[in-house]
């Protein structure tokens, strides 16, 4: 069965919130057009008749994003599933979206639930570190609004999961943030590091590889503690590096230093390989006038495979080059530098207990 999977931005660049440290907000300002408004149905057409051309027996994956995706209103969605739903043959359809939850209500929940959503949400700890690195556009906080979402999701039993966005402050709290997720039973957490800018310009919310190091030995320390008490945690990281260790590749991308191809979909119609540069001069094409082959055997998307990756000495005698050979392009900035590298110090600690957990999964 063929599988493939789109990245969908259908309220483009646009938010309702002012996260300080929003790095889509620094790409969205390195393109000609900052932001495209909302898809119009002649893209949503366009795009849809490209997926389900696949193949007949495909299984295909919608998945939304922003900006703010939920900003394209209810009644896009509810006209996308059901273009999708006239549409398709025997394909297997799944959807997913990832959401700063502030829009979120029971008929939003219940849509997601209908449709089978994989619903990511977006949440950066307690009320007093999410409410002051996630203002909405007024300045005020969001952490009551996106707590309330969840709670709206597990009432109509939606499967979600949440995004956390590792800045520089929440790294200082490896121990308050655990114990956040564990007692509002958070199984399903994602940790994302913060990024500088596209130009490299580092700020107080930046995640160096000092940090990232320091902030994960202390997690794993206590993830370790929960697995031998048989308490299950889910943490997007150590699920794809503990398999590493008995030969299973990973499913995030870029984890082995490779990037995997993307169809990152503007609202506009232009596509993009990856979520980290849609900038204007890696668009592969648009869905309006070009058809996935094209794209995916663009020069444009060969040259985006063929970049190099930055340079670090202390790859030369790494014990760990095998599974990481520099990691993701984009991501790796919080990992490395020239003469240290932090997802090292981090693996040369938890190594040994990884091995152990990895063995039980041959």
């Amino acid at each position: 069965m063929k599988h493939i999977g789109f990245l969908i931005k259908p309220a483009s660049a646009s938010c309702n919130m002012r996260c300080r440290y929003c790095f889509y907000a620094d790409v969205a300002e390195h393109r000609s057009v900052p932001s495209h408004g909302v898809m119009g149905e002649d893209v949503m057409d366009a795009l849809i008749d490209r997926a389900l051309a696949v193949g007949a027996d495909a299984s295909v994956t919608f998945a939304f994003q922003g900006g703010e995706p939920t900003l394209a209103g209810l009644e896009f969605f509810q006209r996308f599933t059901d273009l999708v739903e006239s549409k398709r043959n025997q394909q297997q359809i799944h959807y997913a979206i990832q959401t700063n939850g502030y829009l979120v209500d029971d008929a939003w929940a219940e849509f997601f639930h209908v449709h089978r959503f994989l619903v990511g949400i977006s949440l950066d700890g307690d009320r007093e570190l999410h409410d002051w690195l996630r203002p909405d556009a007024q300045g005020a906080g969001t952490y009551q609004r996106v707590m309330d979402a969840i709670g709206l999701l597990r009432t109509h039993q939606v499967e979600f999961n949440v995004l956390t966005v590792l800045t520089g402050q929440l790294a200082r709290h490896p121990q308050r943030l655990y114990r956040f997720y564990r007692s509002n039973h958070l199984d399903y957490v994602q940790l994302i590091p913060c990024l500088p800018g596209l130009d490299d310009n580092v700020d107080e919310f930046s995640l160096t590889p000092e940090a990232f190091a320091s902030f994960y030995k202390t997690f794993f320390r206590m993830w370790v503690e929960d697995f031998r008490r048989g308490e299950r945690f889910s943490v997007t990281l150590f699920d794809n590096v503990i398999p590493l260790f008995a030969g299973i590749p990973p499913q995030q991308c870029g984890m082995l230093g490779r990037c995997a191809p993307q169809f990152v979909v503007e609202s506009s119609g232009d596509v993009y390989p990856c979520d980290f540069y849609v900038l204007d001069r890696y668009r592969l094409g648009n869905v309006l006038s070009d058809s996935l082959e094209q794209m995916a055997t663009s020069n444009t998307l060969h040259a985006f495979l063929a970049e190099p990756r930055r340079a670090c000495s202390a790859c030369a005698d790494c014990p760990f080059e095998r599974i990481c050979h520099r990691n993701c392009k984009r991501l790796n900035i919080a990992y490395y530098r020239e003469s240290y590298c932090g997802y090292r110090d981090f693996l040369e600690y938890a190594a040994p207990q990884m091995a152990a957990i990895a063995r039980t999964l041959r």
